[in-house]
């Protein structure tokens, strides 16, 4: 028995998941993956051989025991598995769906340097909406009450995280949203298709379980600043993100139908464009759509235009295919969904007519040496100008800090791209009592990156307010651990 499961162990290649079908797909906006049976789970499981010293969780942002939950779902034991992964991370459903494994836990696999490695980010999904559907969610412990205040500003991957955390290390904990519903870039930023809104609104419910209390319609920077908040609150964590639309400085940016991709999925995903004809949403899309980037937002958004009813979604793209920096899943799941690639192509200027988008001015590129990122340059090539015919041009070229928090806070020191200087390991911010992580100190980056920063600020906040100068634990989760 033990060479049988050895053998299985050494399966080389991952269990695949079910998918719906690319064309089909294309024109509704339900979920793309559609999650390993029970079945296929533990056959996944089964390729992870359990390692003594797992270079996985090195991976993690927010420290989950991979080796520990998969050993779980080997035994069939799903609801241990997931109260595992809930020892240090709140959103596994979400994690589960939308966290690029490949380039941290995964990619440290031991089973993935000689064959694919285990599929950690889909057995977490696994569990996770096992729970959902068996309806035995445990509520974690939280500690005796220890008098202390602190104020949360934004309830994304990072405020969440440093919310539950604090809540159950026995603090009063208060979310301020600017939106009408909490889950920040998880709600208004990520498509219907990749994350349902229904599993990001069920996740973070379980900060009222912990009883933090969110203040949604609280717009931070115009109708209460962190300095007033400082004055009702022991401690501020600032989580706001990084909201502000970047745009090239093109001629035509200024007609209708050119959005920036920020724009252009909040207003699908908040005014639920995606449940159309049920919501009306003011959105227009037109038959075709130009989508200028590369990144992980710009598929949300090229996939997005093609299920509002676009004839033809297109990606605009100054590179080649091998500097996509988007998910590969996700460029694989374009393609399969008939989205056209314009490579190694940039837009000059965006050609209007009666004040409407008529078309998009591109040039051909090609690549010469490397930039400061590693990756190639790419340089116009002279004479090559060419026009695509469209209704819409959607801009992804990344985004800047939301001005509104870094700009109504006194001394709060800012880098030159004016977001928040935090220090890496704690979240320290130039002035005390105030704490900051997430997009809005790094920059645009991953939920769970987002995340294990929202836990670092934790932890040193916690022993901020308790007193203790000096840090002893990494974390909020190790602080909870302590006997």
């Amino acid at each position: 028995m033990a060479e049988e499961r050895k053998r299985r162990k050494l399966i080389p290649n991952r269990t695949p998941i079910p998918e719906q079908d690319p064309i089909k797909r294309g024109s509704n906006f339900k979920e793309v993956s559609l999650g390993y049976t029970t079945e296929q789970a533990l056959e996944e499981a089964e390729r992870c051989i359990r390692c003594a010293k797992p270079q996985c969780v090195k991976g993690c942002p927010v420290g989950v025991q991979i080796g520990d939950f998969i050993g779980l779902v080997q035994e069939k034991d799903f609801q241990g598995a997931i109260n595992k992964i809930k020892e240090t991370n709140i959103l596994p459903a979400v994690c589960g769906r939308v966290c690029p494994q490949e380039d941290q836990c995964e990619k440290l696999c031991v089973v993935g340097k000689k064959f694919e490695p285990v599929a950690i980010g889909r057995l977490e999904r696994f569990v996770a909406d096992w729970e959902r559907d068996h309806g035995q969610k445990t509520k974690p412990k939280v500690a005796k009450s220890t008098g202390k205040t602190v104020a949360i500003v934004g309830s994304g991957p990072a405020g969440v995280t440093a919310a539950s955390d604090l809540a159950q290390l026995g603090h009063k904990v208060t979310v301020f949203e600017a939106l009408h519903e909490p889950g920040g870039v998880l709600l208004y930023g990520i498509p219907e298709f990749r994350l349902p809104k229904a599993i990001v609104a069920e996740e973070i419910a379980g900060l009222t379980d912990l009883g933090v209390d969110i203040q949604t319609n609280a717009v931070v920077g115009k109708l209460m600043t962190v300095d007033e908040l400082m004055e009702d609150f022991d401690a501020v964590f600032i989580g706001s993100g990084a909201g502000l639309p970047n745009f090239m400085g093109i001629d035509g940016e200024n007609l209708n139908g050119v959005y920036s991709a920020n724009e252009f999925l909040t207003r699908t995903n908040l005014m639920k464009a995606y449940d159309f004809p049920k919501f009306d949403t003011p959105i227009t899309v037109g038959d075709r759509v130009a989508v200028v980037g590369g990144g992980n937002v710009a598929m949300d958004s090229v996939r997005t235009a093609l299920r509002l009813g676009a004839e033809e979604a297109i990606i605009v793209y100054r590179r080649s295919d091998a500097e996509l920096p988007a998910r590969a899943e996700e460029v694989h799941h374009a393609h399969e969904e008939t989205i056209r690639f314009e490579l190694l192509t940039s837009p000059t200027k965006i050609i209007g007519e009666d004040g409407w988008v008529k078309a998009i001015e591109c040039i051909r590129m090609e690549l010469g040496e490397p930039d400061d990122s590693g990756r190639r340059r790419p340089v116009p090539i002279k004479g090559s100008e060419f026009q695509i015919p469209v209704n819409v041009v959607v801009m992804s070229i990344g985004t800047g800090a939301n001005p509104l928090v870094p700009q109504s806070t006194k001394n709060l020191d800012l880098n030159k791209w004016g977001y928040i200087v935090a220090d890496e390991e704690t979240g320290r911010t130039s002035r005390e009592g105030i704490y900051a992580g997430g997009d809005i100190v790094t920059g645009s980056a991953t939920v769970i990156l987002a995340m294990g920063a929202g836990r670092k600020a934790a932890g040193d906040i916690h022993r901020y307010l308790l007193g203790e100068p000096e840090p002893e634990v990494e974390t909020a989760a190790e602080v909870k651990n302590q006997p």
